[in-house]
């Protein structure tokens, strides 16, 4: 690939500040080094959240969801993040064990304004930790204990702009692949896409917990 020099690139700090206005004070002063009431119940009513780590490898963003709530705040430093059954790649939890800072990004249906929450992560699998996150007869595989470093809200810009929070339109009329479709192209046939769709819903709604 050709390398083109782009000479507007941005490479230092003095650059970035100068195409941006100064940050103001509510943008200050809205982050905590802890889990102020108001923030608990943001988390406390959101069901899903975007998880965030750093490793060896690069890093890794992926989604969390459960019934709202589904973070617990064991108190205004500590969050429990269960992790449920997925794709077994277990690509975040590896990433804690290297680097243990994490982020998360948590939404809540109909509401603009965002949660973001950084720390550091331990993962444990202490069977009373995990008996709190049962669902459906089912424990967690293990427990992510979030120890807090900052908690601030996002404006709603970012949803306003997306109108994420309309109503959505029928899956037929978005023109994205289906997931058998990716596997299939990205996989050069060896993987049978119309099997993979075919079995999904009954898979997805079998494996959630």
């Amino acid at each position: 690939m050709t390398v083109v020099h782009d000479p507007h690139a941005i490479q230092t700090l003095e650059q970035l500040e100068s195409i941006f206005d100064g940050v103001s004070e509510a943008a200050l002063k809205k982050e905590l080094t802890y889990v102020h009431p108001a923030y608990r119940a943001m988390i406390e009513a959101s069901p899903f959240a975007v998880l965030a780590t750093v490793g060896a490898d690069g890093m890794d963003a992926s989604p969390r969801g459960d019934p709202a709530g589904f973070v617990v705040v064991q108190d205004e430093k500590t969050l429990l993040l269960p992790e449920r059954r997925g794709n077994n790649r277990v690509d975040s939890l590896r990433n804690m064990l290297i680097d243990p800072r994490v982020g998360l990004l948590f939404l809540i249906p109909g509401v603009g304004e965002t949660l973001r929450v950084n720390g550091r992560a331990t993962i444990t699998a202490n069977p009373e930790l995990l008996d709190r996150f049962v669902i459906d007869g089912k424990p967690p595989r293990c427990v992510v204990v979030i120890d807090v470093d900052a908690v601030y809200f996002q404006c709603s810009r970012a949803i306003v702009r997306a109108k994420l929070w309309q109503t959505a339109p029928p899956r037929a009329s978005v023109n994205v692949p289906t997931a058998g479709a990716m596997l299939a192209a990205v996989t050069a046939g060896d993987i049978d896409g119309g099997k993979y769709d075919r079995e999904l819903p009954a898979r997805v709604e079998s494996t959630l917990y």
